[in-house]
């Protein structure tokens, strides 16, 4: 757990002390957990904006002041504890990954104060939104196409509200159970 953490090594060190406490098994020592390649990147865009780019490539804006720190030493670590929460966090299930990134940035004293929705929540949102609207316009109940699609009728839920990143097979189940085939088109402007 890292609360409220001040440039410079003591603190630094301080907080490490206390993450080690409660993931024992995480990082043997500060060196190792600066040294650990995490699946998410991040870099600082500016004072207020830290560019994160998640495990399965999406990208997210946080806003948080670690562009403000001078310690080049701290912003290093601070951006590495940033990786390490979306890493923990990372979920297809996006709204659960979202909750648990700010949980983590919060409980880990990372001076967060929000985070945009990721860079592909738009077009979830529109395909599920396009699924739903088929779906209704056919007759066919949800359960029904869960069923006939062998897909959980929760998460054909959250496909539909754009809150579940699918891939391919799913999306051409769903297709093909109403009537339709996945196919990559000009955006219409």
């Amino acid at each position: 757990m890292l609360y409220n953490l001040k440039s410079g090594g003591n603190t630094i060190n301080a907080a490490f002390n206390k993450m080690k406490k409660v993931s024992k098994e995480f990082f043997a020592s500060e060196k190792e957990f600066l040294a650990y390649e995490f699946k998410s990147k991040a870099r600082i865009i500016d004072d207020k904006i830290v560019e994160v780019i998640a495990p399965d490539g999406e990208v997210f804006s946080v806003l948080v002041t670690t562009g403000k720190y001078i310690d080049e030493k701290y912003r290093h670590y601070e951006l590495h504890i940033i990786e390490w929460i979306f890493d923990l966090s990372f979920s297809q299930d996006k709204e659960l990954m979202t909750q648990k990134i700010w949980n983590g940035m919060l409980f880990n004293g990372v001076s967060f104060m929000g985070m945009s929705p990721g860079d592909k929540q738009g077009e979830r949102t529109r395909i599920g939104s396009k699924i739903r609207e088929i779906r209704e316009k056919k007759g066919i109940e949800a359960k029904d196409l869960a069923r006939l699609t062998n897909i959980d009728a929760a998460n054909l839920s959250r496909i539909e509200k754009g809150k579940y990143s699918v891939g391919l097979d799913i999306l051409s189940k769903l297709a093909s159970a109403l009537g339709y085939h996945i196919d990559i088109v000009p955006k219409q402007l």
